[in-house]
């Protein structure tokens, strides 16, 4: 599986959570989808748009595909685009990403839910700015230094990976904006539901001090996250299981289900305590790195 294979997953997975989240919450709603390359995942996510035609009755998406796909791009699309319902308004505009700002600005996507995807564009601060417009806002995007500029641009929520080819082939850095819990853990759930296995797989660069690599599409082995809970513990002092949790979400490429896992190995291994001593590993039970202190001697 490509790199390119495995982002198209991840855009076709998050649209099946955002789309009915967005119709729900609003009357109209707003999908952007700009590309610096090839906007091969356009027709993906125009069949994705597809499914939920049922639910699209009496609101109002938009979806813009901006892109120097040339003149065969509309036509492209055009096929899948006859199959939508009246209620999708598809607008094919040729250009670069940064021409982003204005055709969200003439599109009238402030307001209301908009999914942005920003495939190899620089993430520039008016740029990302315009994707913020949203309410609520989401961004998927690829490129460099991703993770600073979606902070930076306000998201609360940031998770970042690295896309590894076993081949040998370049890297390519994947990142999720968001403010919203749900929608992150569903990128992280899309992330490890991608089938990658075999010669040709990818594998996945938790963004933590090891840098150590973890194939995608498998069930992740606990040991970098392990090490890297215990550093947090060790860096800020004691955290809740909830705080971990978040941790593990927003700071690894890892879901926030592995740090109750991690924590369990660590308790087991006698490198954290806890405290309450007994009981279910809940979200206010706090966590403290080293070991528990040795029984008192009542000789």
């Amino acid at each position: 599986m490509s790199i390119d294979a495995v982002l198209d997953g991840l855009l076709v997975r998050q649209l099946d959570h955002w789309l009915p989240g967005a119709l729900h919450r609003s009357r109209r709603a707003t999908l952007a989808l700009a590309y610096a390359g090839d906007p091969g995942s356009a027709e993906a996510a125009l069949r994705v748009v597809a499914g939920f035609a049922d639910r699209l009755r009496g609101r109002r998406l938009t979806v813009l595909v901006l892109a120097d796909g040339g003149p065969e791009l509309p036509a492209r699309l055009g096929v899948v685009e006859a199959g939508l319902p009246g209620d999708v308004a598809v607008h094919v505009v040729p250009g670069d990403p940064a021409r982003l700002p204005v055709v969200l600005k003439a599109a009238g996507a402030a307001g209301a839910p908009l999914l942005t995807l920003l495939d190899g564009a620089a993430p520039t601060p008016a740029l990302l700015a315009a994707t913020t417009t949203g309410r609520p806002a989401e961004v998927l995007l690829t490129g460099t230094d991703l993770r600073p500029a979606l902070t930076a641009a306000g998201f609360p929520l940031v998770a970042e990976v690295e896309l590894v080819p076993v081949d040998g082939t370049p890297a390519r850095l994947v990142a999720f904006g968001t403010g919203l819990d749900k929608s992150l853990e569903a990128f992280k759930d899309a992330l490890w539901a991608t089938d990658a296995g075999g010669a040709d797989g990818i594998a996945v660069r938790c963004r933590d001090p090891a840098g150590g690599l973890l194939d995608v599409g498998a069930d992740p082995v606990t040991g970098p996250l392990c090490d890297e809970l215990l550093a947090e513990l060790t860096r800020h002092g004691p955290r809740t299981v909830t705080e971990l949790r978040r941790h593990a979400l927003t700071a690894t490429a890892y879901r926030a289900g592995d740090a109750g896992r991690a924590l369990t190995e660590l308790l087991d291994a006698g490198l954290v305590t806890r405290d309450p001593e007994h009981g279910r590993l809940g979200g206010d039970v706090l966590i403290s790195a080293g070991p528990a202190p040795a029984a008192r001697s009542t000789a």
